[in-house]
């Protein structure tokens, strides 16, 4: 039988300035009003599912610090100030933080929420924050300070406290009352989140694993070089080598483990699934049963011993990874289903959605039949997700739950009860080193800035071992905590040019805070080195660039010369300013342009499109018009859905071309146009899912040209 395992990942980066116990963003407690009620009352409902919550324990750390108030949030602190007394510096930094959510799902539906954004602006980066300030009344900032922590309560939240559903309601002319309601039991929450996880772990059908301490790289921080095994043409920082870091922060976070949920963990999510074979009687001495990371290290530890034969069945096998006579179970996530419930989900109806899972699991259950004990992982992002789901997910989440709780084909499983049982399992001799992200380490490593940041990660801590026998143990253990700190993924995450947040410069500042506090608790002044930014000053390009001529490219499937789409807007479709990571796409770049008379889309597909046989590009247009494009990559086809129309026509033989006449769509010259494109695959039960929309969330926008239009280039 099929046993099926759900992993649900928390976590959130040490955003805390221990010096002055001050968390800098607020991102542990609004997910924990959100997500992490929202995950475990979930849970509660489906006791019969049995799941995985992955708890890293820098996350469990911040909760516990903001329960007791051994730290503040900073942005609660600024939520707490009567609207009366605001100073101007706190009521720009109000205005410029305080819309930092998800605009379709938590701001929009609030009218009086999506008011004041409107009067804001949506752009900051043409925006005068300092000439705004004045524009807003006393009510506006109140209204603004409750709505902001407001939004982010969950549905778990608003079932339980009838207060936050009335607040709701009321939508405006919030009283200091009112916010005084609504933080209090936003601490209520962050009090409860341990103990209802607790609760869960001991009832038997939630187990809880955990990460090293920090969340840092794990192969990294033994040994940069081995970067270098899945990425030999990288250039490296100087070599950072201290294994012995790996092991210290997984005792720490087997202590504060016991401590919080009563019991040592069995299981380990490294760090972004990050492997080598070197941790693994690391894991074995401490006592961990099990560690899961992504298929992608399979399929390349199986071809390096089968010399390349592989086939997608053998993703369901159990494996235990062996290394210097040591062996520990190995779990490699089904990246097709996580993606989908990570990236697609949201975009289809709850039942859709979770009946695309089904039939996948289904498919699974019927292709292992005869495969003793095998085994599916759904491995995941368990809070970011969520905010993309106008429900918050719950509608998914509970007809997911539904249907996988009540099938005779397969069993829910936890990874501890799994991996005890005796069975066979898959000898994996060799490891492969690597990542969940492409198999590499290319996120973290090799880019200018994220070695810059490993380099004085290097100085620092080899300054320390020269200089910590000379210190007293309560500062040493003060000082070993900032530099684990630094060893943390997400530091690396935001640096270099894979993803981009508003919040990159804070994040750079956080990251050498944690470095110079380690001088400063030694009564040393920090090099000057750790004073300048790692982020480069100059301003990163946007994802989408506009266009900045006319065009008219001939509609063949292929670049017919390099000058047709030279003048066209450009979005590239692979990067992300987001937390999590896409790793399978149907494109990578999107063109569009005109003329004064068309429209025109190119789609740049990734290189395995073709083993799609039957896909849907849906171009929406100003919210009036739906075009759907039916696209057989796997046949080299593709044509309006509608049958041949002189006003839209398609063209595909490496690349996607598409033209819609403008006078089709109700347009003309000087007439704003927004759009947005789908992907969509279709399935047995005539039903499509979308698995990817382009932009992530709002839409492209442009001014229909006239004749002028080339002369006058809008983006000089």
């Amino acid at each position: 039988m099929l046993n099926v395992a759900l992993l649900w990942h928390m976590h959130q980066p040490y955003y805390v300035n221990p010096l002055t116990k001050t968390a800098m963003m607020p991102w542990v407690r609004l997910h924990a009003v959100k997500g992490y009620l929202d995950m475990v009352e979930m849970a509660r409902r489906h006791p019969e599912v049995r799941m995985v919550m992955n708890m890293t324990p820098v996350l469990v750390k911040q909760i516990h610090e903001l329960v007791t108030g051994e730290v503040k949030d900073l942005w609660e602190t600024w939520s707490r100030i009567p609207a009366a007394e605001l100073p101007v510096d706190i009521k720009r930094n109000i205005l410029e933080h305080f819309f930092k959510a998800n605009w379709d799902n938590l701001i929009r539906p609030h009218p009086r929420y999506h008011e004041l954004l409107t009067r804001r602006g949506y752009d900051l980066n043409h925006l005068s924050l300092d000439a705004m300030v004045s524009s807003f009344s006393k009510q506006d900032y109140l209204d603004l300070q409750v709505w902001y922590n407001l939004a982010w309560c969950g549905y778990a939240a608003c079932m339980e406290y009838p207060e936050l559903r009335e607040l709701k309601m009321k939508g405006r002319h919030f009283t200091e009352s009112d916010k005084e309601t609504l933080l209090s039991i936003h601490h209520k929450i962050l009090a409860s989140i341990l103990p209802r996880y607790r609760a869960a772990s001991e009832a038997g059908h939630v187990e809880i694993s955990t990460t090293p301490f920090f969340h840092p790289i794990s192969p990294l921080i033994m040994d940069t070089e081995f970067a270098h095994r899945a990425m030999p043409m990288a250039g490296l920082p100087p070599r950072f080598h201290w294994p012995t870091d790996l092991d210290s922060q997984l005792q720490l976070s087997i202590a504060q483990h016991e401590k919080h949920f009563g019991a040592k963990p069995l299981g380990l999510w490294p760090s972004e699934g990050s492997v080598c074979p070197e941790m693994i009687p690391i894991l074995h001495k401490l006592g961990f049963r099990w560690f899961a990371t992504d298929e992608d290290i399979l399929f390349r530890s199986l071809s390096r011993e089968s010399g390349g034969n592989t086939e997608r069945v053998q993703l369901y096998d159990p494996c235990e990874a062996e290394w210097d006579g040591v062996a520990v179970t190995s779990i490699f996530r089904d990246r097709s289903l996580s993606d989908f419930i990570g990236f697609s989900a949201a975009k289809n109806p709850p039942a859709d959605a979770s009946a695309f899972i089904m039939r996948h699991i289904h498919g699974i259950a019927s292709a292992t039949e005869n495969k003793p004990d095998p085994i599916v992982a759904i491995v995941l992002d368990g809070e970011n997700a969520w905010e993309y789901f106008a429900d918050g997910g719950e509608g998914f989440l509970d007809s997911l739950y539904q249907q996988l709780g009540k099938s005779e084909k397969w069993q829910m499983t936890t990874l501890a009860e799994f991996s005890s049982r005796p069975m066979t399992r898959r000898k994996l001799a060799h490891l492969h080193t690597g990542s969940w992200i492409q198999g590499n380490f290319d996120i973290w490593i090799g880019d200018p800035e994220e070695n810059l940041a490993w380099q004085l990660l290097g100085e620092t801590r080899q300054w320390w071992e020269h200089r910590r026998s000379k210190v007293a143990p309560d500062i040493a253990e003060r000082v070993w905590m900032e530099i684990f700190a630094a060893e943390g993924s997400d530091w690396f995450w935001w640096y270099g040019p894979d993803f981009q947040t508003d919040n990159d410069m804070l994040f750079d500042e956080l990251f050498r805070t944690h470095l110079q506090n380690v001088y400063h608790l030694c009564n040393e002044t920090p090099p000057d080195s750790l004073m300048q930014p790692i982020c480069r000053p100059a301003v990163s390009a946007t994802l989408a660039q506009a266009p900045i001529g006319l065009i008219t490219p001939k509609l063949d499937g292929i670049v017919t010369t390099f000058f047709e789409w030279h003048e066209a807007g450009r979005y590239d479709a692979t990067q992300s300013h987001g937390s999590m990571f896409q790793a399978e796409r149907i494109l990578r770049t999107i063109f569009y342009g005109f003329d004064t008379e068309q429209m025109y889309i190119r789609l740049d597909p990734h290189p395995e499109v073709a083993k799609h046989s039957e896909l849907t590009v849906r171009l929406k247009i100003n919210d009036t018009h739906s075009l759907d494009f039916r696209w057989s990559p796997a046949t080299g086809n593709i044509a309006p859905a509608q049958g041949p129309s002189p006003h839209a026509r398609a063209a595909y033989r490496k690349i996607v071309e598409i033209s819609v006449a403008l006078n089709a769509i109700n347009v003309k010259e000087s007439d704003r146009l927004h759009f947005s494109i789908s992907i969509l695959k279709d399935n047995a039960a005539g039903a499509a899912t979308e698995l990817e929309h382009h932009p992530s969330s709002g839409s492209f926008e442009f001014t229909v040209p006239g004749e002028r239009f080339a002369a006058e280039n809008w983006s000089a």
